[in-house]
């Protein structure tokens, strides 16, 4: 890499990771609650606007793009050959799409009666072998690491085995769509082949934000999609989500790439620059494009992605050069257990479900449905806190 980032903990892009991940569980949740404000929720996919919940997504791609640099010149500093690295990024990106295509085939067109079991046990069951599979184990003996991750391994596949779907239960798992942390797994492999064929250079980085979102309209284009090229447009949603993992990317080299020996003051600038960048040209892009989460447009990804630029640098300048931090340490271990934070909500659904139990009429609409929202997005992280100091913290 022709690029040095400092080795040092860089406390705001863990702040972003975990207010994300409140934010994630705060609307989740707020998504099932009546009688609130339109811009609390999704926008309509053709409604050409965006709410702060339609951020939360692209929030999460930025903040994989922003680790990528760190995560791949550290093993790269600790002598990992080119092998060995592209299987880190392999299994890494295997687990996230096996995560997502078993967490959407759990969400809709199941068949309990084929599974001869309910969907919320198989759910719990999933979530077991989760936890065997990619726990970061901190036991004296190796062999029981590879027995319990071998369970794990082999529990998924009998879940894959008894799964069943459509309505004569004969359809096995199959990827609808990818989920969430599929969807993020495409944009990481992505991102990490254009960041090691242009080995860090931030112009070469814009250069491929360009032509993921060139990819994108081209799809897009009548002609295309009547033509034998339509696979570009069944994967122009990759290459959109792949730019903002890219912007993630050229931020992060944009304060921290410590070879071009500019002031913090320059890096700030920069960082600023390149936001308004993303603004304008997302303005330009705006008559041809609607803003839409749900079509992975070019405007709401430039949008976001200048939203995760001027949100991250305010971050930085407040917890890392001003050093007020203290207010961080309710993110930490969200932060540093993202994976598990996000399927303890999941866990919980499937738990109450299987159980019977459901929230009373009072706390699915309006103001207190709110509260509720708000005081279960605590919950949730004082949960994830509680299991991180159990020892079980996740790690693809």
């Amino acid at each position: 890499m022709i690029n040095q980032l400092s080795t040092q903990r860089i406390l705001s892009i863990d702040a972003l990771r975990g207010i994300t991940i409140l934010v994630m569980i705060f609307v989740n949740e707020l998504s099932g609650v009546s009688g609130i404000s339109p811009w609390m929720k999704h926008m309509p996919a053709d409604a050409d606007a965006m709410t702060f919940v339609d951020v939360v997504f692209p929030a999460f791609l930025f903040i994989v793009g922003m680790s990528v640099p760190f995560a791949i010149n550290r093993r790269l500093a600790k002598g990992d050959s080119f092998v060995q690295l592209q299987k880190h990024i392999g299994w890494r990106t295997l687990g996230l799409l096996v995560l997502g295509l078993f967490m959407v085939n759990a969400e809709d067109d199941y068949n309990e009666a084929a599974m001869g079991m309910s969907i919320h046990v198989w759910s719990l069951l999933f979530y077991i072998c989760v936890v065997l599979v990619w726990n970061v184990y901190k036991l004296s003996k190796p062999t029981l690491v590879y027995v319990l991750k071998g369970i794990g391994i082999a529990g998924l596949l009998v879940l894959a085995f008894i799964y069943r779907g459509g309505k004569d239960g004969t359809e096995y798992l199959q990827p609808h769509w990818w989920g969430i942390l599929g969807l993020i797994g495409w944009a990481y492999l992505y991102s990490c082949i254009f960041y090691q064929l242009y080995k860090g250079n931030v112009y070469g980085l814009l250069a491929m934000i360009g032509i993921c979102t060139l990819f994108y309209i081209i799809g897009h284009q009548p002609a295309i999609q009547q033509s034998g090229w339509h696979w570009i447009t069944s994967q122009s949603g990759n290459a959109a989500h792949t730019s903002i993992v890219l912007c993630g990317i050229v931020l992060s080299l944009i304060f921290f790439d410590q070879s071009s020996n500019k002031s913090v003051q320059q890096r700030f600038i920069q960082a600023g620059g390149f936001a308004l960048i993303l603004l304008v040209t997302g303005y330009f892009l705006r008559p041809y494009f609607k803003i839409s989460k749900i079509y992975a447009t070019p405007t709401w990804c430039l949008y976001s992605a200048a939203i995760c630029c001027i949100l991250f640098s305010f971050l930085y300048w407040l917890i890392d050069r001003k050093q007020i931090s203290g207010w961080t340490n309710f993110f930490r271990p969200a932060a540093a257990n993202p994976l598990l934070t996000y399927i303890i909500p999941f866990i919980i659904y499937a738990l109450l479900h299987l159980l019977g139990i459901h929230l009373p009429d009072l706390l699915q609409q309006g103001y207190p449905g709110m509260l509720w929202c708000i005081l279960y997005a605590v919950i949730v992280m004082g949960i994830a806190k509680g299991l991180n100091k159990a020892g079980i913290k996740l790690q693809l």
